[in-house]
């Protein structure tokens, strides 16, 4: 058995025990768990964090808390208090673009309007800080969380964030950031640090995030902002109106829809729209997988490639009269800067995630959840919504 296999079946077996899917038993040992988290990090993320997480179940987010109180001791409670002076605000990103975008913009937007004469720093990786490169109340503190290697790295990394954040009249807002390990570790005093409990609240509902969000600055802050983007870009060139295309799902397989749907996807685009952009990303297979769509299709000569970091294309979006892909940044780039979109759902691992994580910002998305749909069906739908005029 390879290393990546016993991995996985370790994690199935961990998540299993956890939920106890097998009738009451004992919890794991301390011990267990620590060394799975440092040999087989990718998996204790992947295959037992984000399912805990992913389903917005209260419970579950009580498992997780527990399952990290292995390597994070509890602190006392402690409720944040906003200074009278505040010198800087540091807001966390959380170190996925479509997650910055639709959750940590609308802070964003909050924060310079709650103080106005304070310094606004964004704190997050190269890419993400793109995406509001040309917003200059935005400073950006560069923090590459390590999204690979042992979880002892992750922790450390908390740590050393935690020394860079000292100083001066400050106050942190973390969004249930992957930095803090989705609010555990705060870093800062307790008593400046706003929490968004993005997992918890909301209960049962089936309430966007970025309502919850909007009401929870609402609540906490006095203030309430949208989800925007800011790229640098240039004007976008091509004829007529333009569409704009990601077929990327980030290595998530169980998003696309196989067959020729991309292929036809594209194709239906391009009948409507002048320009068809499509996204390549920085290269790779995903790049020669939607290069080939193209090739495939009928409308190769409508279509024009962006390759490049996704801010650049996050601007392109933002310049098009249309948007439709999978479920990725792109669809949340689009509703941020109210473009009409397509959101294509699928390998959701719940309604409750879908309702959550849908497109939000203006009534002209149109999201299709295909668990049961054939690639034909969804096609069809896709075709009678699109936006003609």
């Amino acid at each position: 058995m390879s290393a990546n296999t016993s991995c996985k079946k370790r994690a199935a077996e961990l998540l299993s025990a956890l939920l106890n899917e097998g009738g009451p038993g004992e919890w794991p040992s301390d011990a267990s768990i620590r060394e799975f988290g440092e040999t087989c990090a990718g998996e204790f993320f992947r295959e037992v964090v984000e399912p805990l997480a992913d389903s917005f179940d209260a419970a579950q987010a009580a498992i997780y808390e527990r399952l990290m109180r292995v390597w994070i001791p509890e602190l006392p409670a402690a409720t944040p208090v906003i200074p009278t002076a505040v010198d800087v605000v540091y807001v966390l990103s959380r170190v996925t673009l479509g997650a910055d975008i639709k959750i940590v913009s609308p802070i964003l937007a909050s924060m310079k309007q709650r103080f106005p004469e304070s310094r606004i720093v964004f704190v997050a990786n190269r890419k993400s800080a793109e995406l509001f490169e040309a917003d200059r109340r935005i400073e950006h503190l560069n923090a590459d969380y390590p999204r690979s290697g042992p979880l002892s790295a992750r922790l450390e990394f908390a740590a050393d964030l935690r020394s860079r954040l000292q100083g001066g009249n400050c106050i942190v807002v973390d969004p249930d950031s992957r930095m803090t390990q989705l609010g555990l570790i705060p870093v800062c005093d307790p008593e400046r640090c706003f929490h968004f409990p993005s997992r918890t609240i909301g209960g049962e509902s089936g309430e966007n995030l970025t309502d919850l969000v909007v009401r929870w600055l609402q609540t906490t802050f006095g203030v309430s902002g949208s989800a925007y983007i800011a790229p640098r870009g240039e004007p976008v060139s091509g004829a007529g109106r333009r569409a704009a295309i990601s077929l990327g799902v980030g290595e998530n397989e169980s998003k696309r829809l196989g067959g020729d749907f991309e292929t036809r996807l594209i194709e239906v685009s391009g009948m409507h729209f002048e320009t068809v952009w499509v996204d390549r990303g920085v290269g790779g297979d995903e790049a020669r997988r939607v290069t080939a769509a193209v090739e495939a299709g009928l409308v190769a000569d409508r279509v024009r490639f962006w390759e490049g970091g996704f801010a650049g294309f996050a601007s392109i979006i933002s310049q098009s009269d249309f948007y439709a892909g999978y479920d990725s940044a792109g669809q949340h780039a689009a509703a941020a800067a109210g473009v009409p979109l397509i959101s294509i759902f699928a390998g959701a691992p719940s309604e409750r995630f879908a309702r959550r994580w849908t497109p939000a910002g203006h009534r002209n998305v149109l999201r299709i959840l295909t668990d049961g749909m054939t690639p034909e069906a969804v096609l069809e739908e896709f075709v009678t919504w699109m936006p003609l005029d």
